[in-house]
């Protein structure tokens, strides 16, 4: 017998946390960390220091949510790992930015170093339990509507961060504000949804909650687990294949002066595209099921990928920035619905969301060899890197269009029935 509870939180409640994550990472992954980063190590380094970095954390990304989620399912609880992922995190935050306001060289680059751990820890660890809520707290046939909902808060705290970059940029405010702005943002959502998930609600102690705990080794076995599993790895190599040097790309091949300004605006025009489909794509996946969403997802986003390379100018660079993340909205609005229907058993829901948050944050550490690929290509003159790594970002997407026809289109029904 499952633990779903007959009303289900509100989604906007339940995804609010969502929400200032999604501000934060958008804010310290895309804007201050390339610029931070080549002010610690230089221009010619940029590139391979950046994806060493986000490599780094990837690492711990990759370890600890399943760790996490498999104490939180044992201990029946949720809301005291966010608690004190959430504290951990501002702390690293902190670090981060006494590090950027004052300090140089490869001694500020490592203190740097060390504060994006701590964030990377606290993130995680108070994601790997949230990520259970929705198929915890969610019937199947709502969670489309839920996913959805979830995106549009990610698309829209993304373009509250991207806005807030650009307006720090223009003001020429001190590094320090961004960081402060950051933490603040995090905290005020997150208070929200650990508000709104009353203790009382979670689930009860794994030995109790019912339904079979999976081994990894059988959870893998679980087809739609699986399919769900490499799908997402390989979105998710298409998007840190670019995501993380746009700054650069705006630069150097687009020819911006202000790099960091013509970011965020590049920014706001993929997340303006991905609000417009986000909440759309979640409740026609509940009628027509998620993988035709996912089909047309994959499609725009490889198509941009490759268009980016040839793109003449700024303005026309912006156009397709708003096309890709019509794509990206939908996928986004389907990704958690996915997810969530792929889990096999109620009683081991963070252990497992924890597992599959892994096809996510695991394919960051491409990163490092992207950076490197990026700077040993760019080395060999008109911008070759940007071609190999957005080429390869739109290979990516399209195998995860292929390899998502395996998924079974009644996952949620063999979920029901290990539950």
């Amino acid at each position: 017998m499952t633990t779903i509870p007959p009303r289900p939180p509100q989604p906007w409640v339940l995804s609010a946390f969502w929400f200032g994550t999604a501000f934060h990472w958008l804010v310290l992954l895309l804007i201050l960390m390339p610029a931070n980063v080549e002010m610690f190590v230089g221009e010619a380094r940029k590139g391979t220091y950046l994806g060493a970095l986000v490599a780094i954390g990837a690492v711990m990304a990759l370890v600890l949510p399943p760790l996490v989620g498999a104490h939180s399912d044992r201990s029946g609880r949720r809301l005291p790992y966010m608690r004190l992922g959430v504290a951990v995190n501002l702390v690293g935050l902190a670090i981060m930015g006494f590090a950027a306001m004052t300090l140089t060289g490869m001694n500020g680059f490592w203190v740097y170093v060390l504060g994006f751990l701590f964030v990377q820890f606290g993130n995680n660890y108070a994601t790997a339990p949230y990520s259970a809520l929705i198929p915890q707290l969610v019937p199947p046939e709502q969670r489309g509507r839920y996913s959805g909902v979830m995106a549009l808060l990610q698309a829209s705290g993304q373009l509250l961060g991207a806005v807030a970059a650009f307006a720090v940029g223009i003001l020429k405010l001190p590094v320090i504000v961004s960081f402060v702005l950051i933490a603040v943002v995090l905290l005020l959502p997150a208070l929200i949804t650990m508000r709104g998930i009353p203790e009382a609600t979670h689930p009860r102690p794994l030995e109790t909650a019912g339904g079979k705990t999976l081994s990894i080794r059988e959870l893998f076995a679980h087809q739609a687990f699986l399919w769900v599993f490499l799908t997402r790895v390989l979105f998710s190599l298409g998007q840190y294949s670019v995501q993380p040097f746009l700054q650069y790309y705006n630069r150097d091949v687009l020819r911006q002066t202000d790099a960091p300004t013509s970011t965020s605006i590049m920014l706001a025009c993929i997340i303006v595209g991905s609000i417009v489909s986000a909440l759309i794509g979640g409740r026609i996946s509940d009628r027509v099921g998620r993988k035709p969403v996912i089909y047309v997802a994959g499609a725009a986003m490889a198509a941009a990928a490759l268009l980016l390379l040839v793109a003449p100018n700024y303005p026309v660079a912006l156009a397709l920035a708003l096309f890709f993340g019509l794509g990206f909205g939908a996928f986004t609005s389907v990704d958690w619905a996915l997810g969530s229907d792929a889990m096999p058993s109620a009683s081991s829901y963070a252990r497992d969301m924890g597992i599959w948050h892994v096809a996510f944050v695991a394919p960051q550490m491409s990163s490092a060899p992207q950076g490197a690929l990026l700077d040993w290509g760019n080395a060999r003159g008109d911008n070759f890197g940007y071609t190999l790594v957005f080429g390869i970002a739109a290979l990516f997407f399209i195998a995860g269009v292929l390899l998502v026809r395996k998924v079974p289109d009644n996952a949620h029904e063999g979920q029901q029935a290990a539950a």
